[in-house]
């Protein structure tokens, strides 16, 4: 009962699937991960069979934990690429090796915390804990001896770093945090550790410089890797929530060409904005990638912004003179294609290009399905569709009940009551839903509810009445 109830609220969502050659490149890097770890155990002599069997046991362990942590990022991220886990495996890689060539000479804060900091801002904070327990807890060399406070000091700085990072916002934050966490280590290291006098200043500075030097050392670390993380987000394909924020400048060359040369779908792109972002707020979504995406979805439409009816002074319509549905039906289609040229010129991160098709998914395009019919055309429905592919996430399937709802919502009359709005955006979502759109989405039966009444309340704000103000000569009233 339990799992058939689950299954009517939300449906499972599949990964994406990985080529076998990415596959296996990972699998031997997971290999390698694993020799690194354990093969100080074989060096032991005399080697017997205890040695072999503690290798054999080790060994597993670190490669079991290396799929535990792909299973994690997969789980978190279902849409994660095989090159942001390949990032996740070399940076496990590049730490053991590390640990090897310098744990003895080198702070284990530094190691373990400015990695989780790049994978908590592009892939998760449950990832990055993870990545942090794992590569906190193996360690090549036995002969190394880490203190027990200072252990503790750094899962606390690695656990705040990888809560943190995944919800940092802006760089600015990033850099507040490259300062306190490595005041915060130093500060904890003199109080758990050295257990120095307070009152003695000069043993405060200096004492005999570890505590002070892997604090400074730690910090150095983190700002590189601030200054380090949007090369990993253009190679690796990473989408913080600081590289979402610049996106949605409106400043931007791209929305900026929207709002001059297509004032119309830019202002209709403001209005889905505040419904898709009140509904993603109200399930819990990704608040910074819907907005973001909304404000790219219709930029296709800046190669021919007179043939969208948004961007029309009501005197011509260049459908009318084309006169073939047909083609009409292809100029639609050209926005998504054309959208797409734009983000790959402008080099949009690939969860931002996907807002582009995924919004108009496979509807049908029946307006001019319609104007086909009333010339008597016999012509197969799948040629008034949309490419898709219909939406694979929460959020571009919030963005396409939007921007079905947009419109009916704003053509509504004032003095319509909350029913009626209720009762047209129900009918939108549920056409969608009834056309098989939403089969990808992940969307609940409860997410779909509170979507309507995201709507609903968006649709409460902008209605309101204006008084008419009387006029007179000077025009002064306001």
């Amino acid at each position: 009962m339990f799992y058939l109830w689950s299954r009517s609220q939300v449906p499972l969502k599949q990964p994406i699937k990985i080529s076998r050659i990415d596959n296996l490149i990972i699998f031997l890097v997971c290999i390698l991960i694993s020799i690194i770890s354990s093969y100080k155990l074989l060096l032991i002599s005399p080697l017997n069979i205890a040695n072999i069997f503690s290798w054999l046991l080790t060994f597993t362990e670190v490669l079991i934990s290396s799929g535990v942590l792909i299973l994690v990022s997969k789980k978190e991220n279902p849409t994660i690429s095989s090159r942001q886990i390949f990032l996740i495996i070399t940076l496990l890689l590049s730490v053991q090796i590390t640990k090897l060539a310098l744990a003895s000479t080198i702070s284990p804060l530094s190691l373990i915390i400015p990695p989780a900091l790049i994978i908590s801002q592009g892939m998760g904070s449950i990832t990055a804990l993870t990545w942090v327990s794992i590569a906190s807890y193996i360690w090549p060399d036995p002969e190394i001896f880490i203190n027990n406070n200072l252990f503790f000091i750094l899962l606390v700085c690695a656990s705040i770093v990888s809560l943190l990072g995944g919800r940092i916002r802006s760089r600015a934050q990033l850099l507040q945090l490259s300062i306190f966490v490595p005041i915060g280590s130093f500060l904890s290291q003199w109080i758990l550790i050295d257990k120095i006098s307070l009152i003695n200043k000069q043993d405060f500075v200096l004492a005999n410089g570890d505590i002070f030097s892997d604090s400074l050392l730690l910090a150095i670390a983190m700002l590189f890797t601030i200054l380090f993380i949007p090369i990993f987000e253009s190679i690796f394909g990473l989408l913080t929530k600081a590289r979402l924020l610049e996106l949605a400048d409106k400043e931007k060359p791209l929305i900026r060409r929207l709002s001059l040369e297509a004032p119309g779908t830019f202002e209709h792109t403001l209005l889905i904005c505040g419904l898709a972002e009140e509904a993603t707020r109200m399930i819990g979504g990704d608040i910074d990638l819907i907005k973001t995406g909304a404000l790219y979805h219709d930029v296709g439409k800046l190669h021919a912004p007179n043939w969208f009816i948004e961007n029309q002074d009501g005197l011509k319509n260049p459908h009318d003179e084309l006169d073939d549905p047909i083609k009409s039906a292809e100029v639609l289609q050209a926005h998504v294609d054309e959208g797409l040229k734009f983000a790959r010129k402008n080099r949009l991160p690939k969860p931002i290009a996907n807002f582009i098709p995924e919004h108009q998914g496979t509807l049908k395009m029946g307006y001019f399905f319609q104007k086909a019919k009333e010339k008597n055309l016999e012509i197969n429905e799948y040629y008034f569709r949309y490419k898709g592919p219909i939406p694979q996430s929460k959020e571009t399937a919030i963005l396409m009940l939007a921007d079905g709802c947009e419109a009916a919502l704003r053509a509504m009359n004032i003095n319509a009551t909350d029913k009626e709005a209720l009762e047209t955006i129900s009918n939108i979502i549920y056409s969608r839903k009834k056309d098989g759109q939403l089969d990808d989405s992940n969307l609940s039966k409860g997410e779909i509810f509170l979507i309507k009444r995201a709507f609903l309340n968006v649709w409460k704000r902008i209605r309101h009445r204006r008084i008419q103000y009387p006029t007179s000569k000077n025009n002064t009233f306001s």
